[in-house]
């Protein structure tokens, strides 16, 4: 719960990572002061003081005239640190301070472009999970033919239970309802055919479990391909899985940009008066495959509400974060998510015992 002086104030508090990311704070800082001005919240930058001011005095006076403090963390996470080592020795790295503000109650909503193992290992170890949840899962929201899907988990967990997979869609369907404003959104599991039977045997177990779950459109398995053509909403996989998919799809949607600008720019004029005819296609097929459009994935299943952004984030995608993180917090989300939980707990404490 929030401290009586945050609550009273009636205003979203957001604890930015300010020295997360490939960049830092140069991208940080400018990319959280735009949310806060399209959103009306108040960020709260965590980070080393001196190079978040450096980069605050290279932004506009407009971004500067955004509700915004400083905290100061004198420790910063290397990428190729143990989540394990940051917990135990970097108690003031920015990470674990933001995390701090939000389970001291100071701040709604924390978001990272930093080490995803730590904002993981933080989250769980210093936010805590929601009771009943085991496992917190790491979402993404994917461009699809028709309209965007979420896919857990996509790395927070890299072997699972089915209870776990049953977890995840639960509050993968919550989060879709709230965030992208499916009314009854369609849950599928990923495995290797649509059939009921296929896949390996936690996927089974899972399947079985999610038939029979309280106020969840189950429409059983999808394949790999549903991912972006199929009617499904929430695809739910183990980390392992899921993580490859998303890597993949990554690479997919970058490889076919540079083809179509290899192709349309390198063969004589008329390719090239296509092309300018086509802009505004060309460019709409940029943005839908642009992992900036979204920004963040939230890490469903803590106490608190944590949002990991990809590591070489630029500015569109931290903004597209932070105000996803506000919507989330505005929206009560999170309680959502909770009642999901409870409203299965009898169903998930018999797979646990199975």
């Amino acid at each position: 719960m929030l401290k009586p002086q945050v609550a009273m104030n009636n205003k979203t508090v957001l604890a930015v990572d300010a020295m997360g990311g490939d960049f830092g704070p140069s991208v940080v800082v400018p990319g959280a002061l735009q949310a806060a001005l399209q959103t009306g919240a108040k960020v709260v930058f965590v980070g080393q003081e001196e190079n978040i001011n450096s980069a605050l005095s290279s932004v506009s006076p407009e971004l500067r005239s955004a509700d915004y403090s400083i905290v100061n963390a004198t420790q910063v996470v290397e990428m190729h640190e143990k989540p394990s080592d940051i917990l135990r020795s970097k108690k003031d790295s920015s990470i674990q301070v933001a995390c701090r503000l939000v389970k001291n109650g100071e701040a709604h909503a924390l978001i990272s472009a930093g080490h995803s193992g730590a904002s993981v290992a933080c989250g769980m170890f210093i936010l805590g999970r929601i009771p009943g949840v085991e496992r917190p899962a790491l979402a993404t929201i994917l461009p699809s033919k028709t309209t965007p899907k979420l896919l857990l988990d996509v790395g927070a967990n890299v072997e699972c239970r089915p209870y776990h997979l049953f977890q995840f869609a639960l509050m993968g369907a919550a989060f879709a309802r709230d965030i992208l404003d499916y009314e009854n959104p369609k849950v599928g599991i990923l495995s290797i055919g649509e059939e009921e039977g296929k896949g390996t045997s936690v996927v089974k177990d899972a399947y079985d479990l999610l038939k029979v779950a309280k106020n969840l459109n189950f429409v059983g398995n999808v394949e790999g391909r549903d991912l972006f053509l199929g009617d499904v909403d929430v695809v739910v996989c183990d980390g392992f899985v899921g993580n490859i998919a998303l890597k993949l799809s990554e690479g997919l949607a970058y490889s076919m940009i540079h083809v179509l600008k290899r192709e349309l720019f390198s063969n004589g004029i008329l390719p090239k008066i296509g092309t300018f005819l086509a802009k505004k296609a060309f460019k709409k097929f940029a943005n839908v495959v642009d992992y900036a459009e979204y920004g963040g994935a939230p890490l469903l299943g803590l106490q608190g509400i944590s949002f990991v952004c990809h590591g070489s984030s630029n500015e569109r995608a931290i903004t597209s974060a932070v105000k996803m993180a506000a919507t989330y917090v505005k929206k009560g989300t999170h309680e959502r998510l909770v009642d999901a939980i409870r409203d299965n707990e009898e169903l998930t404490s018999f797979a646990r015992s199975v």
